[in-house]
């Protein structure tokens, strides 16, 4: 497959079909403030993340989502197709970063690369794909940056 083709949604990825600059991009999510309060309440509980008027007086300057709230938000798109691997998304490691703010009403999408594909030596049936995944808001900003190590199966043997 070209890298820059556009793929198939209904299609899985095995380590054979993936290559250097092939390109996926997910579905849309839009970040209400409700959704913020709640996940910030559970697992975050900052003021910057739980009020808007107490928010104002931090360097967020108003109610911000929790890096973290972005990044369960940019896993659920990339299971739900924005990186279609077989076998499912299991991580081996990755790096995070949030250069700016996620906000509400913030609508966010996925677009992802593969950068880096290396069958297993030791394990003959699998291998690892670094991807590099830019969390992206409705003008296009970039709130979240996450490059992963995900291990991939091959393509099963038809016997």
């Amino acid at each position: 497959m070209n890298p820059q083709e556009e793929f198939d949604r209904n299609k899985v990825f095995y380590l054979e079909d993936l290559e250097v600059g092939l390109r996926f991009g997910s579905r849309s999510h839009t970040l209400e403030v409700g959704q913020i309060v709640e996940f910030a309440d559970a697992f975050d509980p900052q003021p910057f993340h739980l009020d808007d008027e107490a928010a104002k007086a931090t360097l967020f300057g108003g109610l911000a989502a929790s890096g973290w709230h972005t990044a369960a938000i940019t896993m659920r798109l990339l299971v739900e197709g924005g990186a279609p691997i077989a076998g499912g998304i299991i991580g081996a490691g990755a790096e995070i970063a949030w250069p700016q703010p996620t906000r509400p009403g913030d609508v966010l999408n996925v677009e992802s690369e593969i950068v880096e594909v290396t069958p297993s030596r030791s394990k003959p049936d699998r291998g690892i794909v670094t991807i590099r995944s830019e969390t992206r808001n409705q003008r296009g900003e970039t709130v979240q940056v996450m490059t992963s190590r995900l291990v991939v199966p091959r393509r099963p043997l038809v016997a």
